[in-house]
């Protein structure tokens, strides 16, 4: 992967970044999201956060290979914290749990009065992130879930709006799901919670095989975690 070819993950995160942009993508790793949006006329002009010191070296060492220098700008710092007030139109924010990405934003809330979108890209814990867009007057407005080298990924685009907009009268069931990947009931979507399913499976069978009391709470949330899956499973 470089700044020319992205991850598939990547390239789908790429894609629904509003021409015109000013992007800020937060731990930005070697930057190649910026440079390859920049490149591809996908914004304007970037700002790249890392936090740690070695991926922001990579990331400095990336932006002036690619004779950015003008068009990015490389920045340390923690989350949004490398932002002014008002200055990025359009996050993203990749590649981690989506509770570190809840956390990043609420703890970044002044430095998003100007962005017009979020796209956020949680490894796990998308419900997570699906709880704050609600809480904080996000409407989410697009979702995506692809495949890669053996792991699941989803991809959340949210605006300014009605943040119940997507989830109709089931909200539960949409922070879980999804609400408009439930509605497209891919392939992948599919696959995601039959996983999920026989996870939570083995889990009960360690439970009866540990022998432990006081263990029947944990294995009716389980099973109640479990019905649900079969539910949305049957589309």
């Amino acid at each position: 992967m470089n700044h020319e070819k992205l991850s598939m993950r990547l390239e789908r995160v790429a894609i629904h970044i509003p021409k015109g942009s000013i992007l800020a993508d937060i731990g930005s790793d070697h930057a190649y999201l910026p440079c390859y949006a920049v490149t591809n006329g996908l914004c304007d002009s970037a700002i790249a956060g890392e936090v740690v010191e070695g991926p922001y070296q990579s990331a400095r060492k990336q932006v002036a290979l690619t004779g950015l220098g003008d068009k990015i700008e490389v920045r340390k710092g923690d989350g949004l914290e490398v932002l002014k007030p008002d200055e990025a139109t359009c996050i993203t924010i990749a590649g981690m749990g989506g509770t570190l990405i809840s956390s990043i934003l609420e703890s970044g809330k002044a430095k998003l009065g100007k962005a017009e979108r979020l796209i956020l890209q949680p490894n796990v814990g998308a419900a997570n992130v699906r709880s704050w867009l609600i809480e904080n007057g996000w409407e989410l407005c697009g979702e995506e879930i692809l495949e890669e080298d053996g792991k699941i990924y989803e991809i959340l685009i949210a605006k300014k709006g009605d943040p119940l907009r997507p989830y109709g009268v089931n909200k539960q069931t949409g922070l879980t799901f999804g609400p408009f990947l439930r509605e497209q009931f891919s392939d992948i979507f599919i696959k995601k919670w039959q996983l999920e399913k026989k996870h939570f499976e083995r889990i009960i069978e360690q439970l009866d095989e540990s022998g432990r009391s006081g263990l029947e709470t944990k294995r009716n949330e389980l099973k109640s975690q479990i019905s649900v899956i079969e539910e949305v499973l049957k589309g």
